[in-house]
């Protein structure tokens, strides 16, 4: 019998880690091949694809993010295949699995749950004719009528083969994101997660868990993601794994993990901040709401003071990247209390923060009740949120103006010098600059419109303009900073040109004179190709060493040697004078 499980990820350079755990599981009783596609794949090529192996079951792996694209391609297998059985698995499919059933109608099977043990019953049940009465955790249909078997034990996680060792993953190890679990369940009781459905953790075993690693970073993998919903609840265990990463790591390597900030161990962090090699560790921390009322309706137990102390510690220590999320749309969190959640999260200054937008998953707490809050959402995946009883539509929206510009100016790291300023100095708060500035850019259609580097300079330029903001000179000095820096090598375009040729001509002339290019091997004609000019009102060189802008008009020089790998800032006082 030929088996084949399937999925449509994200992007390609995603992995299935569900896929490979079917398989390992199954195997040597039964052989399945692995099939992974992406969302923006033609269903009709998806299905010929498949077809071509000529499968007797075909398993599908199903998520908020690839059910919509999923039902087509099972639709046309269905019709060219109609003795092949389809199986759907995975957690958008887990819940509410009679109602998926009825609304597809070319679905034979749904396996609710852990599917390792569940799959491989139903595989033996199918090829030797047996009844999927016997099969427990699945839902079915027979005769057009739906039956619903009982659920499925639990595993013994060590009773599970290792999903990290088939030789066909080896050639991608290092072009694609590899997804690893320590560990299987939540402690918390977050309404809006899946994971506060099942209580209690579960580990793998350790010394296991490390021989994978090792296999893994050994053979070529290089940006590795644990998906274990608290990874740094059991302390030994996170200190253990966190030791033998950075004592077995390879150049190159990144390991992020989902933590929770504010039950972390000072003892961990400055075990990590002083043995972790700078960049080896990316932390994803979900912060969500500072609201504590719309914390306790979720039943989100946090203590924001600790997690502040966790990321200030973290960004001390300068060795860990920190991306931290946030929810629009929870219960009883209004427009303003939301403009405070932002404003309290950002005045962190993680490396990245994410405004997601709160999605009212099948099986969750906060679907359940959705009445209870009025709340109107899509119906189908991503069942994002449109509206509550305190957010309105019109807030929503306002939201997502703030969401595309972090993104842009942000999350993207472009403006490091830039933003932090204008979020400290110019507005309010940050979110009003956000805020302000997404509501600018929805207003004169630029987001319908595609961008490149120098057009985000550009925008940002024309929106500070118009504002009349103050200190806008000491605003564009940074931007030129932040420009330049971007580049390795002396771009052909400058976001923002004031001096024309004949008047830098002076200037490289004056430098010339004055200054000592020897270093750099530079002949006088090198300076055109390897130095970018531009007025700037305070001094660059201070103010990149110290952080502080002391007035002092001249100009910024950006050196860019091929000796480098990044470009150089000076800044001289002396040519300032020159006239120009």
């Amino acid at each position: 019998m030929r088996a084949i499980v399937a999925t449509l990820n994200a992007k390609y350079i995603h992995t299935s880690l569900a896929l490979r755990y079917l398989k390992a599981y199954a195997q040597p009783e039964f052989q399945i091949d692995i099939k992974e596609f992406t969302i923006k794949d033609d269903p009709l090529d998806i299905a010929s694809k498949l077809y071509a192996q000529k499968p007797h079951v075909i398993g599908f792996s199903c998520y908020i993010w690839n059910i919509r694209e999923t039902i087509p391609v099972i639709s046309i297998l269905k019709k060219i295949m109609p003795d092949t059985v389809i199986i759907l698995g995975g957690p958008e499919v887990t819940y509410d699995s009679e109602e998926w059933l009825k609304e597809l109608s070319d679905v034979d099977i749904i396996v609710r749950g852990e599917g390792e043990h569940t799959f491989k019953s139903l595989l033996s049940m199918i090829q030797s004719g047996g009844s999927w009465d016997d099969v427990p955790g699945i839902t079915y249909r027979r005769n057009d009528e739906i039956y619903v078997n009982p659920p499925a034990p639990k595993l013994d996680l060590n009773d599970i083969p290792s999903p990290y060792r088939f030789e066909a993953d080896l050639p991608n190890l290092s072009k694609r994101i590899t997804y690893v679990e320590t560990s299987r369940g939540c402690p918390f009781r977050c309404q809006f997660c899946l994971s506060s459905i099942e209580f209690g953790v579960r580990y793998f075993d350790i010394d296991q868990m490390k021989d994978d690693l090792k296999y893994l970073m050994d053979r070529g993998a290089k940006t590795i993601k644990f998906i274990d919903r608290t990874f740094n609840l059991d302390k030994e265990y996170a200190l253990e794994i966190f030791d033998f990463l950075i004592k077995n790591h390879h150049p190159g390597n990144v390991f992020q993990f989902e933590i929770t900030a504010d039950i972390m161990k000072p003892e961990v962090l400055e075990f990590i901040n002083r043995h972790a090699p700078k960049g080896l560790f990316r932390f994803e921390i979900g912060v969500q709401s500072t609201n504590d009322q719309t914390n306790r309706l979720i039943k989100r137990w946090q203590d924001f003071n600790k997690l502040s102390r966790t990321v200030n510690l973290i960004k001390e220590g300068g060795k860990v990247v920190q991306h931290l999320d946030l929810i629009a749309g929870l219960p009883e969190e209004d427009y303003d209390s939301f403009k405070k959640t932002f404003n309290d999260v950002f005045a962190l200054k993680p490396e990245e923060l994410q405004l997601g937008f709160l999605k009212m998953l099948r099986g969750t707490g906060l679907r359940t009740e959705a009445k209870k809050w009025d709340y109107q959402y899509m119906n189908h995946a991503p069942y994002e949120v449109l509206s509550n009883n305190v957010l309105s539509f019109e807030d929503v929206t306002r939201i997502k103006q703030v969401e595309d510009i972090l993104e842009k100016y942000w999350n993207k790291q472009f403006f490091n010098h830039t933003i932090p300023f204008i979020t400290d100095h110019v507005f309010s708060t940050p979110f009003d600059f956000f805020q302000g500035f997404g509501t600018y850019w929805h207003d004169r259609g630029w987001n319908k419109i595609g961008h490149q580097l120098t057009d985000l300079f550009r925008r940002l330029d024309q929106f500070l303009q118009e504002q009349d903001v103050a200190d806008l000179d000491i605003i564009e000095g940074l931007m030129h900073i932040d420009y330049y820096r971007n580049f390795k090598q002396k771009p052909h375009t400058a976001w923002k040109d004031e001096l024309s040729a004949q008047q830098k001509q002076k200037v490289y002339d004056k430098l010339w004179e004055e200054h000592d290019f020897s270093d750099f091997g530079f002949k006088k004609r090198d300076l055109k190709k390897h130095v970018v000019l531009h007025r700037v009102t305070f001094n660059v060189q201070t103010y990149l060493t110290t952080g502080q802008i002391i007035h002092c008009p001249g100009w910024l020089l950006v050196i860019y040697s091929p000796k480098k790998h990044e470009p150089m800032f000076d800044f001289f006082s002396e040519v300032s004078e020159t006239n120009s």
